[in-house]
């Protein structure tokens, strides 16, 4: 494959085909990685210390080998086998312990559909996904971060099955039956995962076997995952979780090292313990383990790589990383209907590459910049949203036929929604989003670019850019921060540091603070809470 656009004036990447698509299931895939290495450890559960065990299990920093893996995995699909079948939906709603993911092969072993729930959901979300997704089934934690989930299950189950994982040993490991197992099509449904929703009702992304164990192959290949030890927080309810760390880890036959919840000094001490080679999360995860690091010094020697997405990754990120960690900083850019990732950087590439693209689209996957009216492809360096076509495409939006049209054009480009460049080597610069560009007296202001520079500053560690109403401009910018400990940055001293980078009309007109930035499961900064936090008067000012 050339290394550069077939036509340098036009910004389109096609397909290359070089490398194969995977052509099985999800179940397949395992079973093909515990046939060829059954004693290498496919999985390792991480706990904090003094939290208990929330599977119902007496131990709680247990060992799986790929044999055993797939031994409890094909047991549990016996055993779903018993109740449910092919093509039914199943729920889960759990955070990251190993009994989701044995019932995540479990599920495509039985030729079942799984449905990932956040374990944040309040009641009326909960039920929207049970009633959208019509599941059969629910399998559920009886507890977590405070939330009587059972009691919440009761509330909104009707009709859907439920199962407690506390009661997982009594009844599915001691399940005892050897019934055939059906045959899966690669191309048959496996999972329903929910967007985030900032406005309306979440849309359920239908995804297939092909789609998610090929993607998560070809990432694993770029970042030159093989027999690794990976750590990842990802939830599993994302396909952060489900398909680059689950997935990632069984098709390249690496260990997975599965912490329960997101901990930064947990993160640091497991990579320190497990001696793991690559780790991954998205920018916010990485900055409050940079902190952490930056006071108690574990021996991260190990790594190799990190990995993040998610959200842009400004280039002081990369810089701390390579400093504290002492390993490459690799990004990922695409999105749940895309099964996920459409681009990504590769440790070959350039500090520069790495810091300011998302890389290059992965094999397979043809990228373009289009106009967001008329989908004609723009110029090289134009911006416009990043459209892509290829074998990852999501079959549809559960049950939402208006929705699956409005994302997917009719010749099967999936239209992100958000904006981007591409220069004539095929790297993409992920802009904005269509729906964050805030638009001041007229004039397109992208808040990725602010953020950024803002991270540059030696006291911040988090920043959020986003528009506000306003009767002169239409729009204005607002910039709300976060900073290491001691003295608070004033007003001055950040715009007397963005000035060296930015033009006038970007520097942001309010400066908040937030002890707390709201963000999704999956880590992303919610900037449309942002938004209601300031109309409510619950952000506060910077001093001048």
């Amino acid at each position: 494959m050339s290394s550069r656009l077939p036509d340098p004036t036009r910004a389109y990447w096609p397909a290359d085909t070089s490398e194969p698509i995977v052509d099985l299931s999800s179940g397949a895939a395992l079973r093909r990685s515990a046939a060829q290495h059954p004693d290498r450890t496919a999985l390792i559960e991480i706990v904090p210390a003094g939290m208990p065990s929330l599977s119902g299990a007496s131990d709680t920093a247990r060992r799986w080998t790929y044999a055993q893996l797939l031994a409890e995995a094909e047991q549990c699909a016996r055993w779903l086998g018993t109740r449910f079948q092919p093509g039914e939906r199943i729920c889960v709603w759990a955070p990251n312990i190993p009994e989701w993911m044995i019932l995540q092969y479990g599920v495509a072993l039985a030729g079942l559909v799984l449905v990932t729930a956040n374990p944040a959901l309040r009641p009326p979300e909960l039920a929207y996904v049970l009633r959208q997704s019509r599941s059969s089934a629910i399998f559920h934690t009886a507890a977590f971060r405070g939330t009587d989930m059972s009691a919440t299950v009761r509330e909104v189950a009707g009709d859907c099955w439920t199962f407690c994982f506390a009661d997982w040993d009594r009844v599915v490991r001691a399940h005892r039956g050897d019934g055939a197992l059906p045959e899966v099509d690669p191309g048959s449904p496996a999972q329903i995962q929910y967007t985030s929703g900032t406005t309306g009702d979440p849309k359920g992304a239908l995804l297939h076997h092909r789609g998610l164990v090929t993607n998560a192959s070809l990432v694993a290949r770029r970042a030159h995952i093989d027999q690794s030890v990976m750590i990842s927080p990802m939830p599993l309810f994302h396909t952060g979780g489900s398909v680059l760390s689950s997935l990632g880890a069984v098709v390249t036959a690496s260990t997975l090292v599965l912490p329960l919840v997101f901990d930064p000094e947990l993160m640091l001490q497991a990579i320190e313990r497990e001696r793991c080679d690559f780790a991954s999360g998205v920018p916010t995860m990485l900055f409050a383990m940079l902190e952490v690091q930056q006071h108690k010094h574990y021996d991260l020697s190990s790594l190799r790589a990190t990995q993040t997405g998610g959200a842009p990754v400004p280039p002081e990120l990369l810089r701390r990383i390579e400093t504290a960690f002492g390993c490459d900083l690799l990004a990922v850019y695409g999105e749940t209907e895309a099964s996920p990732v459409i681009n990504q950087t590769a440790p070959e590439d350039s500090f520069e590459d790495k810091s300011e693209t998302a890389g290059r689209p992965l094999p397979q996957v043809e990228v373009r910049i289009a106009d967001p009216a008329s989908n004609e492809v723009l110029a090289v360096d134009a911006q416009g949203e990043i459209q892509a076509r290829g074998y990852q495409v999501m079959i549809e939006y559960f049950d939402k036929p208006q929705a699956t049209a409005d994302a997917v054009t009719p010749d099967g480009w999936l239209r992100t929604g958000d904006l981007g460049t591409m220069d004539a080597r095929g790297y993409v610069k992920v802009t904005g989003r269509l729906k964050d560009m805030i638009i001041r007296g007229g004039e397109n202001i992208y808040p990725a670019e602010i953020e950024a520079r803002l991270i540059e500053h030696p006291k911040i560690i988090q920043a959020a850019v986003f528009g506000a109403p306003d009767p002169r401009w239409g729009e204005i910018v607002c910039a709300v921060v976060q900073w290491r400990e001691g003295r608070a940055p004033t007003v001055g001293e950040l715009r007397e540091h963005l000035a060296l980078n930015l033009s006038p009309q970007k520097m942001p007109a309010r400066w908040l603070a937030c002890d707390n930035l709201p963000l999704t499961g999956s880590g992303k900064i919610q900037k449309f809470r942002l938004r209601e936090l300031l109309a409510e008067g619950a952000l506060t000012a910077l001093d001048a």
